[in-house]
C-alpha cells in the first residue's frame, strides 16, 4: 500500500504579491524552497489562514534571498498580499518507507524569515 504523507511546509509565510496576469504558479523564494525541499514546478498545496481557502498550484523560483511569496494566475482570486498561508507539498511512500519519514518544516515570521526548523509536530494536548 502506498500512503501520501506530508513531505514538508513553510508555515506562516506571508504573500508578497498577488498577479492575476502572471503565468499561473506559486513563485516561491529560491532559499525557502531549498530549506523546505520544494522543488520547481513540485505541485503544492496552500491553505490561506486568513480567508479558509485551500488550493492547489505548482511552485516556481523566484529570486533567491527575495523572500517573495508571490500567488499568481486564477489563485491570485483566493490570496492578498499580506495574507498568512501554509505551503505544503506531498509525497507517497510504502508502509515501511512512512515509519521512518520526517517532514521538512520550516517556521517563518511575518517577513518570511526562517525562525526555526523542524521534522516533527508536538501532540495537540485535550
Amino acid at each position: 500500500m502506498q500512503l501520501t504523507l506530508l513531505k514538508c511546509k513553510l508555515h506562516q509565510a506571508t504573500v508578497t504579491h498577488s498577479e492575476l496576469e502572471y503565468e499561473g504558479s506559486c513563485a516561491i523564494d529560491a532559499q525557502l524552497m531549498q530549506a523546505a525541499g520544494i522543488l520547481p514546478f513540485e505541485q503544492i498545496q496552500i491553505y490561506n489562514l486568513n480567508n479558509g481557502e485551500r488550493f492547489t498550484t505548482y511552485a516556481i523560483r523566484a529570486e533567491s534571498g527575495s523572500r517573495v511569496i508571490s500567488i499568481n494566475g486564477a489563485a491570485a482570486h483566493k490570496a492578498s498580499p499580506g495574507d498568512r498561508v501554509i505551503i505544503c507539498a506531498y509525497g507517497q511512500m510504502s508502509e515501511e518507507a512512512a515509519a521512518e519519514f520526517h517532514p521538512r518544516l520550516v517556521y517563518l515570521d511575518g517577513d518570511n524569515r526562517i525562525i526555526r526548523t523542524g521534522d516533527d509536530i508536538p501532540v495537540q494536548a485535550a
